[in-house]
């Protein structure tokens, strides 16, 4: 299985399956001498790792991240990279692969079991392999490590949707993202999708949601004009989640549907002589290249695929059957795609950072 590498000189390299003994990434291109701890990284962990509320899967992993290479121990504990490759460990330490054992020939509609079958003529049913979620763990321990080196980066995101209840945004308040166990911006809603969640749930079923991104102190001049746009890359890192079907950046497809003098970003100048953008209808990105305002991007996420009700599929032996998914699963896996969004924007943001700096020379 080839394609298991993202960015280009922040480059990712994710490894491992759902049900083997660990998982993992490896970094290459993070430049020497950024400072940071385990634990740095393990806060991020902690936001994916499932099993925190009734409304995940309940499988218990400690997602502790362990640094194997690429850094040099402090007295201070701390680390520091080198500039060699980093490479990272997540143990897996409750598979349950008896789970699966009834769909292993089953195609479970709505997942990757028929295409990979398809395309190399063997898949792991236990728990899907590469293409579980459980891969991601990897993705948000690199994305720890993308934040620090773009100086003063902020990446924050947070449920907005969850089936058709959306959020108030005239109640958003980041504050609030970590009250809940949704990354709810806004109280009043969370109770309602809480409840909603809870029959979702027990009827056995599942729903999907919309996750929105949100990259602060992002500097001008990120991207390319054209086959290096830098919300090309976003949208790719984003697609690239597992159960993502859309990405939009900014104003997105509301776009289509409102006139070009409420679409543009008007400028004037500021106090301070700089530029200063009226709005941000272009999510921070105009003609590929950064703009200095926030970088909003949003993503859907389909409803989980793996639910207890009975759907009709076919058997790899060309059987007509009905298929349930055992085991332990997400009502909606959005919810813990909230941390995974972030770390995906983060590393776009630092592998074009360090594209912008090789090209122009500039260290700001």
């Amino acid at each position: 299985m080839s394609h298991n590498t993202f960015g280009h000189l922040f480059r990712v390299t994710t490894w491992g399956e759902s049900h083997g003994p660990a998982l993992g990434c490896v970094v290459d291109g993070c430049p020497p001498g950024i400072r940071f701890t385990e634990a740095e990284l393990q806060h991020w962990m902690d936001k994916r790792k499932p099993g925190q509320s009734r409304f995940v899967t309940q499988r218990r992993e400690d997602d502790r991240v362990k640094v194997l290479s690429g850094v040099m121990p402090q007295e201070d504990g701390g680390l520091i990279t080198t500039g060699t490759p980093v490479s990272m460990l997540i143990e897996n330490t409750d598979q349950r692969s008896k789970d699966y054992s009834e769909i292993a020939k089953r195609y479970r509609p709505g997942h990757a079991d028929y295409t990979y079958d398809v395309k190399y003529g063997l898949r792991d049913y236990r728990g899907g392999g590469r293409s579980s979620a459980r891969e991601t763990a990897a993705r948000v321990a690199a994305g720890g490590l993308a934040r620090l080196v773009v100086p003063g980066l902020r990446v924050r995101a947070a449920l907005v949707q969850i089936g058709e209840h959306r959020i108030n945004r005239d109640n958003w308040d980041w504050a609030e993202v970590d009250n809940n166990p949704f990354f709810c911006p806004d109280a009043a809603m969370a109770p309602v999708w809480e409840d909603y969640l809870d029959a979702i749930r027990k009827a056995g079923s599942s729903v999907g949601a919309v996750i929105e991104v949100v990259a602060d102190n992002v500097p001008a001049g990120l991207g390319a004009p054209i086959y290096a746009k830098l919300d090309q890359d976003i949208c790719a890192n984003l697609m690239s989640i597992n159960a993502v079907k859309g990405v939009e950046i900014g104003n997105g497809f509301a776009a289509a549907s409102i006139s070009g003098e409420q679409n543009a970003d008007e400028m004037r100048i500021g106090e301070d002589g700089q530029p200063v953008f009226l709005s941000n209808n272009s999510g921070g990105i105009l003609g590929g290249i950064s703009t200095g305002q926030p970088v909003v991007a949003r993503f859907a996420v389909k409803p989980t695929s793996s639910i207890l009700n009975e759907r009709r599929s076919i058997d790899s032996e060309g059987h007509e059957v009905d298929v349930k998914t055992k085991g332990r699963h997400d009502p909606c896996v959005g919810i813990r795609a909230v941390p995974i969004g972030e770390a995906m924007v983060a590393c776009a943001l630092a592998d074009h950072y360090l594209r912008d700096r090789g090209q122009t020379g500039r260290l700001d």
